[in-house]
């Protein structure tokens, strides 16, 4: 996965049938798809920490909240953001 890369995240993916389970030092995280029904929620995650505690996947409702979830989760790197702008050469 790209984003491991990108998050400076040692680990593995696997493509199961039901979910994608990524294995990292710190454990075992795992992403799913919502079933319909619960739209607009689209995915769902599931931490180490909330699988030790015995609580569900955490809903994530876009793509974009579901990889800043995992990043933070597993403590990847932010990396540089770039900025656009009209503005002169700073």
């Amino acid at each position: 996965m790209d984003c491991l890369t990108l998050w400076e995240v040692k680990g593995r993916v696997f493509v199961r049938e039901a979910d994608v389970a990524i294995e990292t030092p710190g454990g075992m995280f795992t992403v799913g798809r919502a079933d319909a029904v619960l739209r607009p929620v689209r995915w769902f995650y599931q931490t180490p920490e909330r699988a030790a505690a015995g609580r569900a996947p955490r809903a994530a409702p876009s793509i974009v909240a579901l990889l800043s979830g995992l990043r933070n989760a597993m403590g990847g790197t932010g990396g540089d953001r770039l900025r656009i702008g009209g503005g002169q050469g700073e």
